[in-house]
């Protein structure tokens, strides 16, 4: 099963206040048991929301609004996706995680196709197929 790995933003992460080299140190070394035990399958840093926008819509109305946005706690600092055998197994791989203060991290499972039972067509289940192999011939 897959889980998305959610960092919440902070104050300092909104204001663009970069790790420090202990951190990314820490960091990369966490990153490389993940990546030799199996476990990660992506991971990144995203940048601070005033380089974002939203987009609003409403029926076929589309609004922009471009960032910086105000709920810090409800912003997302970065994100790993990760391949385990369960929730536990990852709630452990999430303990070890190098954090030393304050920060907030959510742990959510990822939908697999066989989750949208029969709503998933056979038709919809090939062109889920299709774009999936599209995706890991453009990686290789």
């Amino acid at each position: 099963m897959r889980f998305m790995v959610i960092v919440k933003a902070s104050k300092d992460s909104e204001a663009g206040v970069m790790p420090s080299e202990a951190m990314l140190t820490a960091m990369g070394k966490y990153n490389e048991e993940l990546v030799k035990a199996g476990v990660m399958l992506a991971g990144e840093g995203l940048q601070a929301s005033s380089k974002g926008a939203r987009v609003r819509f409403s029926g076929k109305q589309r609004t922009v609004i471009d960032g910086p946005f105000s709920e810090t706690k409800e912003l997302i600092a970065g994100f790993w996706l990760w391949q385990v055998r369960s929730k536990d197994e990852a709630i452990e791989w999430l303990k070890r995680a190098p954090f030393d203060g304050g920060e907030e991290v959510e742990l959510r499972q990822v939908f697999e196709m066989e989750d949208f039972g029969a709503e998933l067509t056979p038709e919809l289940r090939e062109q889920e197929k299709r774009l999936a192999a599209e995706l890991a011939a453009r990686k290789a």
